[in-house]
């Protein structure tokens, strides 16, 4: 399992965000050499986890729970095939692109070692945007074409990451799983509570010490709702 690429965006001005700026740093681009990682601080007050990577609309991105975001070159190259044309890593927004790492399957809370120093902890999947339909720019599909389109693959959201232990990784590093909790909640399946199958919400709690806090305060207004079992 490999670190393939560590991406960072600029903050450019696009007319496909709802972010108050107008700003965006979705286009990530691979980055030579050593990159830092660390927590960022709390959620609508930390941006970015990598550095020189902008996070411009801080009501939905950044903060510790979200520090980086993963996606695995396999399910970009499913989707180069599905799209027809060329996807490079980054293509999603993505900070680290991984190869041979289970990233969907992923249990929440579970850790990942990057290289020698850094402790990755995942904390859910990507939500889809408006700024991310508009950047694909996918002809002939509307923005909510897009964001269901890509909620609904079998290709995976990608996964939402904290950080344990900070430091520098870069591309070529190894990544290890160091840690496994004991429940069956992954990445793959939190995003499918959250979004197509919300009555698997309440049994996603059994991960809430881990899970991203919007993702974590979804799960637990619909309990309260319609009860553990859901409906």
């Amino acid at each position: 399992m490999t670190l393939l690429s560590v991406n960072a965006g600029r903050a450019r001005a696009v007319d496909y965000t709802d972010s108050a700026s107008g700003m965006t740093g979705i286009d990530k681009r691979p980055v030579t050499g050593p990159v830092r990682i660390e927590a960022p601080g709390a959620r609508g007050a930390g941006a970015s986890g990598v550095a020189g990577d902008a996070v411009c609309d801080l009501r939905f991105h950044g903060g510790d729970d979200r520090a980086a975001y993963a996606f695995a070159r396999e399910d970009l190259d499913r989707w180069e095939r599905e799209l027809g044309r060329e996807l490079a890593d980054g293509s999603f927004g993505e900070n680290l692109t991984t190869l041979g790492l289970d990233v969907n399957g992923a249990l929440i809370g579970e850790r990942w070692r990057i290289g020698e120093d850094v402790v990755l902890e995942v904390t859910g999947g990507r939500i889809p945007c408006r700024t991310f339909a508009g950047f694909m720019e996918e002809r002939g599909m509307e923005e909510r074409g897009w964001v269901k389109r890509f909620t609904r693959s079998t290709a995976g959201p990608g996964a939402l990451l904290r950080v344990i232990a900070p430091g520098e990784v870069r591309a070529g590093d190894p990544i290890t799983v160091v840690r496994r909790p004991d429940h069956a909640v992954t990445v793959a399946l939190l995003h499918r509570a959250a979004t197509v199958e919300r009555a698997l919400l309440p049994g996603t709690l059994v991960a809430a010490e881990w899970m991203e806090s919007e993702l974590l305060a979804l799960a637990r207004q619909y309990a309260d709702k319609y009860g553990r079992a859901g409906h």
